[in-house]
């Protein structure tokens, strides 16, 4: 077997021991958001990432604002005060213009919607990488929550001499959301194995024909043939071979982020069909080594697109806050719900946690 990729880190920059997975502190569920124009989507992904416990821990102890000698912009520092004002607020909603004045900063670049195609088939088929922020166009949950995540970790690295690209996959973003996919490409002339590890902060699932998750997640890593006839250059053929792929998850992350793609590839339709996810997934059957103890995560959160198209519609999301109970949050309203409702719905986004 020929390995590339996951070279041991330097230094680290952030030690995993200090990552608490589990609620410090348990409160009442926080406030809902105004939605000021077309923000629904980024409410969303604020409500997840507040409810996100290791996140939410290490924000509320403002470790990083402590810290921070960025000047200007600095994603870190708009998330740690937007939490500790949306769990801390006595208001039953609060108007998050602060990220949104922030978000305005040209360093924050957002796909959000013009007419042009999609290269990746998400839920809202056209994107276009813009410079400026800009609340009043609609854009969508899973683009912003990459966005996001991006320049969370950005603000981490600011500051830092850490040039080794192992070492700057060890922040406090890549701890929490950071897992590893294995590629496993076997030439099939001479049969030689060539494995390529690729870190990864979110799944992005097909769901076209797929009826639950697991489902979804078995197609994801089956063994398949290499898309072209001769497309893999193999070092012990010198030359262009015919050659199959496994993908597997080689080392899992703390939380798990799924997105279920329900922009179909052809007709960039939405693909509207309830796909069932469990409460609990054990990660083990999709690891790459299969053969160890399960693997259980907990469902934490679940972003929903109402809407029959891919273009506009709305988005929602529910989330199960410290208290231990569910809530379906809309905007500004934040009511209570069982667990029946939150697993009978057409997610888009999935959240679970370790």
């Amino acid at each position: 077997v020929i390995g590339k990729g996951m070279t041991p880190p330097k230094r680290i920059l952030f030690s995993p021991e200090k990552i608490c997975m589990e609620w410090r502190q348990k409160r009442r569920p926080g406030a809902g958001l105004y939605n000021l124009g077309s923000t629904c989507y980024i409410n969303v992904v604020l409500q997840c990432l507040t409810y996100t416990p290791p996140l939410a821990n290490y924000l509320l102890s403002r470790q990083h604002s402590r810290f921070c000698h960025q000047e200007g912009f600095c994603m870190m520092c708009i998330m740690e005060a937007h939490v500790r004002k949306a769990l801390y607020s006595s208001a039953s909603a609060i108007r998050p213009r602060a990220v949104i004045r922030d978000l305005k900063c040209k360093q924050f670049q957002v796909f959000q919607l013009v007419l042009l195609p999609s290269l990746r088939g998400e839920l809202l088929t056209f994107f276009l990488v813009i410079g400026e922020f800009k609340p009043d166009i609609p854009g969508d949950a899973y683009e912003f929550l990459r966005c996001t995540l991006s320049a969370m970790q950005r603000s981490c690295l600011s500051g830092s001499s850490d040039s080794d690209v192992s070492s700057q996959e060890t922040t406090i973003i890549h701890q929490i959301f950071g897992g590893y996919l294995r590629y496993r490409v076997t030439c099939l002339s001479c049969k030689t194995v060539y494995d390529f590890y690729k870190l990864f902060l979110d799944i992005l699932l097909k769901i076209k024909g797929a009826s639950s998750l697991t489902t979804a997640l078995e197609d994801f890593v089956t063994l398949k043939q290499m898309d072209g006839r001769k497309c893999f250059k193999c070092r012990k053929c010198k030359k262009k071979v015919v050659a199959s792929k496994k993908v597997t998850v080689h080392h899992a992350p703390r939380v798990l982020t799924v997105c279920l793609g329900r922009a179909d590839d052809r007709t960039n339709r939405k693909i509207s069909q309830v796909v069932e996810y469990p409460e609990y997934l054990d990660l083990r059957p999709y690891m790459s080594d299969t053969a160890g103890e399960p693997l259980f995560y907990s469902l934490y959160a679940v972003v929903v697109h109402s809407g029959h198209t891919c273009l506009g519609g709305h988005f929602f999301c529910y989330t199960k806050a410290s208290d231990g109970q569910w809530y379906k949050m809309n905007d500004t309203a934040v009511d209570s719900c069982g667990l029946h409702m939150v697993l009978g719905q057409q997610a888009y986004l999935l959240f679970y946690a370790r």
